[in-house]
């Protein structure tokens, strides 16, 4: 496994409620992971809601702080976290106004992939909760957005929404298209096995690694990644799951014979190459 970059394609760090980017990095390194993609928190996380800007540009700081004193690479994901339109609709905005706030929102994160800062737009998305169908319909409208913005960028997403399945994938799909967006570019973050492309339409799976979804998820396909969502919060701990899962998950997969080192460097490298366009010297 030395030979492979285990890559957690979404974890979060915290150091206003968690641990924090040099503890976090360090226990993913300790159990062979080599590469982290760290989307930003929401404003709300650090005790600023709405201050979009500052949450983009704090994590741009953690991943500036594991590289120069870990030895894994992390990458920035940027963006505006559906919940912050739920949010901005909550404290009275209407609703014209509130997507003027989150557009201007994902034009910076944007400008900060066109600088070589970020790698992705997101997570964006929808909400995994109910909200009115007036909301739904301008989350939609703001995904598509977003995946204009990267296709200009020529950069992933990352999406997050209600749990999906392949009714889902095709919708996404559909919106990709509509962007003109390489669907290929658009990841579904915590996303069960649907690794066949006639499940997922072509969009990248992040899977959520537990046992049981890798398990299922490779039998089909490797085409996917892997991920923790891990939340870095200490009121919450291992939640979603912990920073040592991906490593841990690939090594016993591959000791097991239910994962080829073939496999694991397609998942850990290939895809997250072809995806993001990192290329990483380990």
């Amino acid at each position: 496994m030395e030979n492979i970059p285990i890559t957690d394609n979404h974890i979060h760090v915290d150091p206003f409620n968690g641990e924090g980017p040099l503890k976090v990095a360090e226990k993913f390194s300790r159990s062979g992971g080599k590469r982290m993609i760290i989307p930003n928190k929401p404003s709300w996380t650090f005790g600023e809601p709405f201050n979009f800007q500052k949450a983009i540009e704090q994590v741009l700081k953690y991943v500036d702080e594991i590289n120069q004193n870990t030895d894994v690479k992390a990458h920035a994901v940027v963006g505006l976290h559906p919940a912050e339109l739920s949010r901005l609709l909550e404290s009275g905005k209407d609703l014209e106004t509130a997507e003027k706030i989150i557009k201007e929102g994902l034009d910076y994160a944007q400008s900060l992939v066109l600088e070589g800062k970020a790698v992705a737009i997101g997570e964006i998305g929808r909400p995994h909760y109910e909200v009115s169908e007036e909301e739904w319909g301008l989350q939609n409208d703001i995904m598509v957005y977003s995946m204009e913005l990267a296709r200009e960028a020529d950069c992933a997403v990352q999406l997050h929404t209600e749990s999906s399945g392949e009714e889902q994938f095709k919708e996404f799909s559909l919106m990709a298209k509509k962007a003109g967006l390489k669907i290929y570019k658009l990841v579904k973050h915590f996303s069960g096995p649907y690794t066949d492309e006639k499940e997922n339409f072509g969009l990248t799976p992040s899977l959520i690694s537990t046992r049981d979804v890798i398990s299922k998820g490779i039998k089909k396909s490797n085409y996917f990644l892997m991920e923790t969502d891990y939340l870095d919060d200490l009121s919450r701990p291992g939640a979603v799951l912990g920073p040592k899962t991906v490593p841990r998950r690939t090594q016993e997969f591959l000791n097991k014979g239910l994962m080829s080192e073939e496999d694991a460097f397609k998942i850990h490298s290939d895809n997250v190459k072809r995806v993001y366009g990192i290329d990483d010297d380990f």
